[in-house]
């Protein structure tokens, strides 16, 4: 079967924690041959965030902010033209969080910081959202979390999960390719080429996929 013609430099990955959208955008980089871009997250406050120590709600999602902005706009000076970018994150997603940790006073200074900034970021061509359920997620922390992740609230999680799935619901920014992951493997190379198949495949607008294999297994366990 001949290959689509990939029109997308510049992609962005997104997903809650456990989406296992590090393995997802290193695999992605790798078949089509794209610079793999990663977020940068070592943040001094985090740890003072989880502990609930007033004000680092707020400190830490400016770091985050700040941070994600100066790697955009360093994006936004390459030539466009001259190799292709994969994502690990959409710099609106910072949003998300902050809706989710700061109180309404700190909201007001985050967003006029945010308007700021995000008027120099590039939109990416391309958005690709990793959607996992509540148990996928708590399963994942679970099994393999560390002790900073096991000390999240459920509460927490679940409406981060929420958060994410309404953000993405109603994003129309870019093309968005909306992924049902929660049995996604990576490690299978079907499962790999039905999702560049689907890359290849976006145009315009939104498109909800359910991988073949995934709904084949879930065939086979009901």
């Amino acid at each position: 079967m001949d290959r689509e013609p990939l029109i997308f430099k510049h992609i962005a990955v997104e997903g809650v924690p456990k989406s296992r959208k590090d393995q997802f955008v290193r695999v992605l980089s790798q078949k089509l041959s794209g610079r793999l871009i990663l977020d940068k997250r070592d943040n001094p406050y985090l740890r003072e965030f989880y502990d609930e120590k007033e004000g680092a709600a707020l400190l830490a999602q400016l770091v985050f902010l700040v941070n994600r902005y100066h790697q955009q706009v360093s994006l936004a000076q390459r030539d466009l033209f001259a190799e292709r970018v994969i994502c690990d994150y959409l710099f609106e997603k910072d949003k998300i969080y902050a809706y989710q940790t700061l109180t309404d006073e700190e909201l007001i200074v985050y967003d006029r910081i945010f308007g700021i900034l995000s008027e120099r970021i590039t939109k990416p061509d391309l958005t690709i959202y990793l959607q996992i359920s509540l148990p996928t997620l708590l399963g994942r922390i679970e099994r393999d979390g560390d002790a900073l992740e096991k000390s999240i609230s459920e509460k927490y999680l679940s409406d981060l999960v929420e958060a994410f799935d309404y953000f993405f619901f109603n994003y129309q920014a870019t093309p968005l390719l909306m992924i049902k992951a929660d049995d996604l493997d990576l490690n299978r190379e079907d499962d790999i080429m039905e999702v560049i198949h689907q890359v290849e495949q976006m145009k315009k607008g939104s498109l909800y996929y359910v991988p073949q294999s995934y709904a084949a297994r879930r065939a086979k366990k009901s």
